[in-house]
């Protein structure tokens, strides 16, 4: 829902009140749970206004005005949709406004797309035209109700305080009914497009269809996600992949014919198929027409596969999104929810931010089962890293059951990750005494090889010679070292430090840094090479060969596996006790020593874990 609904009247009644900003703020923080900005209330009290008196002056006092609409599934918010009837056709119709202060603006060179403001510190921001085309495109691909109006929808860009001349350099954008680019220059000219939308009659019933709409992907961006994932990847699955698979479609047709919802839950280890499984499915269900969604809880996974899935087709990466975004979704309003990579499932999906208006009293697992008809989950129970995360078959199959539902559990056993060799995993269960029975030697297996060295340089010139040959190979290590923020001049600090050798940590966020990539691209971006990642960034991925650090919260006493909790660094576990940190961190090293496709090179921080290693890999036989 938006924060302010009404009509044009109603708007500026609040205006000439003066009660409007504080309306608005007061809905802001009761649904985000956070204080507005000083900037955004600013922005409400010097554009709205000057909204609402231009709509009144364009004739169209009984349009319906929706501020702050929030796109379904996703944060990003809409400054104004306006709701009414079509002057020539007679049919809703629909404006959606992006209000923008800007007085001066100009393109950055070689782009259409991204301009400078000088009030964001010449940052580069999205073109406010192609923003509202992307607004537009979106709720067309999710509100049901648009679906088979796709002419219904206009969006403009509108710029009042702005003079042609101060940002004649955004004419550059080709304009569309989605994309128009109007200024306080030109307010004649965005008047009469208003009129050309909508006519002067009550937009009421015409916003009640928009609000109260389903949300599921729209059979239009379903086709072109079929030719996106389905056609274009052409997975192989084979045994329990397969049989996965089908158990979905079958539930699915299940719940079509006799109303029956049933819960699927995949269980594999690393490198097991899930995420293949999940891409198939969904190409296969976009085929058929059927709505269905792909959720994780990784914002470095979720952003790859929008990557990959979304490579030719953008608006296919909105099919991609994350389990805390279904607190509020309409039930059964999902056909299909793939829920990949569920051990990162969390208790509830609110935060310390989320009002009591917003919480629902539910878990986050029971948020994601009521959101379709057959809720998919894909989860490796030996994945738990985080306090918090829960994601495990028998979660699920306890949330299920309260809900009367059915559940179908398939095991993967096949093992691609790691050469294949199940040998490997489970000398890492065992090493890490995730599994029964003592730490085991390593016997060697063709189809991986282990390798143990003595120093962090070392390890990372083993990996750049297999980087060289042509390898994807990267190294990662347990989080106890400091996580520095860039230096002044852009550069990464060497935060990674044994002896004399340090690395940087992969980039904290979602802009590459001195030519190393955005944190969610560091496992697939060439580019990554250079830093260490962490289980924040290399969870869910795989490449050839796979580097590791163990720290020195991983040490090897009295013949066996302890953990150290006053070694780590990762602000997760502050408060938590030792045995809580003891899981974690096993999980952990668990998956960073199962990335590797082709092979793993281990260094450790502690010399007597060191040892152990030599020890028991001394007589390997593996293709190192």
């Amino acid at each position: 829902m938006p924060l302010f609904r009404g009509s044009v009247v109603g708007l500026q009644s609040a205006v000439l009140e003066g009660t409007l900003s504080v309306r608005l703020a007061g809905e802001f923080a009761i649904r985000q749970g956070r204080r507005t900005s000083p900037s955004e209330i600013r922005a409400w009290e010097k554009s709205l206004p000057v909204l609402a008196r231009d709509l009144l002056d364009a004739g169209l006092d009984q349009v319906e005005v929706a501020v702050e609409y929030q796109l379904p599934l996703t944060s990003k918010r809409v400054d104004v949709v306006l709701a009414g009837v079509h002057p020539r056709t007679g049919s809703s119709s629909y404006v959606f406004v992006e209000l923008k202060q800007w007085t001066q603006a100009e393109p950055v060179e070689d782009s259409d797309d991204l301009v400078h403001i000088d009030a964001y510190g010449r940052r580069p921001v999205l073109h406010p035209g192609a923003q509202v085309a992307g607004y537009c495109a979106y709720a067309l691909n999710f509100v049901r109700a648009l679906e088979h109006t796709t002419d219904a929808v206009a969006g403009a860009a509108y710029l009042h305080n702005a003079t042609e001349m101060g940002v004649a350099g955004l004419r550059g954008l080709p304009e569309t009914e989605r994309s128009r680019l109007f200024t306080g220059g030109t307010r004649g000219a965005w008047l009469d497009f208003l009129r050309s939308r909508l006519a002067d009659a009550p937009g009421a019933e015409a916003m009640d269809v928009l609000l109260g709409s389903a949300i599921a992907p729209s059979r239009q961006l379903m086709a072109v996600a079929a030719d996106e994932v389905r056609d274009r990847e052409q997975f192989v699955l084979l045994d329990e992949q397969r049989v996965a698979y089908a158990s979905v479609l079958q539930a699915v047709e299940r719940a079509k014919c006799s109303d029956r919802k049933t819960v699927v839950v995949v269980r594999g280890g690393p490198g097991s198929g899930k995420s293949v499984i999940a891409l198939s499915l969904l190409g296969e269900l976009y085929r058929r027409g059927i709505p269905a969604l792909h959720a994780t809880g990784s914002k470095s996974f979720t952003e790859t596969m929008r990557r990959v899935a979304g490579h030719r087709k953008g608006e296919v990466k909105s099919l991609f999104t994350y389990f805390n975004q279904f607190i509020s979704a309409e039930p059964n309003g999902l056909e299909v929810l793939i829920c990949d990579e569920a051990h990162r499932i969390r208790e509830t999906s609110a935060n310390r931010f989320t009002r009591a208006a917003q919480r629902t009293g539910r878990s986050q697992v029971e948020e994601l089962i009521a959101a379709a008809r057959v809720p998919v989950f894909l989860l490796d129970e030996h994945q738990v890293v985080r306090p918090g995360e829960l994601g495990s078959g028998p979660v699920v199959q306890d949330a299920a059951t309260r809900a009367g539902l059915e559940v179908v559990q398939i095991d993967l056993d096949g093992q691609f990750r790691c050469g294949g060799s199940r040998a490997y995993e489970e000398w890492v269960l065992r090493l890490l005494g995730l599994s029964a029975g003592e730490p085991t030697r390593w016997d060697g297996d063709e189809r991986f090889a282990l390798q143990v060295v003595d120093s962090p340089g070392e390890l990372e010139a083993a990996l750049e010679s297999r980087s060289l040959q042509g390898f994807g190979a990267r190294m990662t290590a347990g989080f106890c070292w400091p996580w520095s923020d860039p230096r002044p001049d852009g550069g990464l600090v060497d935060d990674v430090q044994i002896g004399a050798w340090s690395r940087p940590w992969n980039v904290k966020g979602e802009r590459a840094v001195g030519g190393a990539p955005a944190a969610s691209l560091w496992a697939t971006d060439p580019a990554g090479f250079g830093q260490v990642g962490c289980i924040y960034t290399a969870q869910g991925f795989e490449y050839d060969w796979n580097g590791v650090i163990l720290g020195p919260d991983l040490l090897w006493r009295d013949g066996r596996l302890v953990t150290d909790r006053t070694a780590t660094r990762d602000p997760a576990f502050r408060g938590k006790t030792a045995a809580e940190f003891d899981l974690h961190a096993r999980n952990v090293y668990k998956v960073l020593l199962t990335r590797g496709m082709a092979g793993t090179i281990v260094y450790a921080a502690d010399p007597a874990l060191r040892e152990a290693l030599h020890s028991l890999i001394a007589a390997a036989r593996s293709r190192v």
